[in-house]
């Protein structure tokens, strides 16, 4: 697989992965499936330990992003953001490739097709490398969206599922998990973030918080 490293937030379905630098992780971002699905591949910079955010699918491509040589990257850990079918269709072929640890909150834990091996809660900590990453439960897209957060020294980098994309949150059924969503983004994302707060969706591009804070009034009253 092709990976670029000019990193802007966007990538195509059957097309090239992109990586970005941080201080102390690489992201590797790629589009899997029919539904446009983001993974990403968070790689510790000291220690050559990975964590897959969301196996969404097509298992091969997200092994080819891993690579094939020695000095790939060790992937330990593989976070399902949701429950919803689409995140974690290659969930089983990939873990059971890597034999890596699985991670999920035990509100979604009992949808997904084999049962994670660590159970997280808000405010909880997921460890890739020597690098932490904050758990931020989001209630409303499912029961049991999370969303992880990496302090670095550039900036806050979120990786938020569905629960948030540029121009809105993800989807919810029902007026009381739109007004649980809302609620979850205002306290603790918005309100604990700042603006050059870079978040990557579970699907299509990035954007940051600055851009889309704006808005959040007009989420509120559309309803959507």
């Amino acid at each position: 697989m092709d990976v670029l490293d000019d990193y802007t937030g966007h990538t195509d379905p059957g097309g090239p992965a992109a990586r970005r630098e941080l201080g102390a992780l690489t992201v590797t971002k790629v589009s899997v499936g029919q539904m446009d699905n983001n993974a990403y591949l968070l790689v510790c910079r000291s220690t050559g330990e990975a964590l897959l955010i969301d196996a969404a699918n097509e298992p091969d491509r997200i092994a080819d992003m891993i690579g094939a040589r020695d000095t790939r990257p060790e992937l330990r850990t593989i976070v399902t953001t949701h429950r919803h079918p689409d995140h974690w269709q290659a969930l089983g072929a990939v873990a059971g490739m890597f034999e890596a640890w699985t991670v999920a909150h035990p509100d979604d834990a009992s949808e997904l097709p084999l049962p994670p091996d660590e159970l997280v809660e808000h405010s909880g900590t997921v460890v890739v490398g020597e690098v932490p990453l904050e758990v931020i439960h989001l209630r409303g897209h499912t029961p049991g969206s999370i969303a992880l957060l990496h302090r670095g020294d550039d900036g806050p980098h979120l990786f938020t599922g569905d629960s948030l994309f540029p121009g809105g949150p993800g989807k919810t059924r029902s007026p009381e998990d739109f007004g649980s969503l809302m609620d979850d983004l205002e306290e603790r994302v918005f309100g604990r973030l700042p603006d050059d707060t870079w978040f990557y969706p579970g699907h299509g591009d990035d954007s940051t918080l600055g851009r889309e804070r704006p808005q959040l009034a007009e989420w509120r009253a559309r309803g959507w």
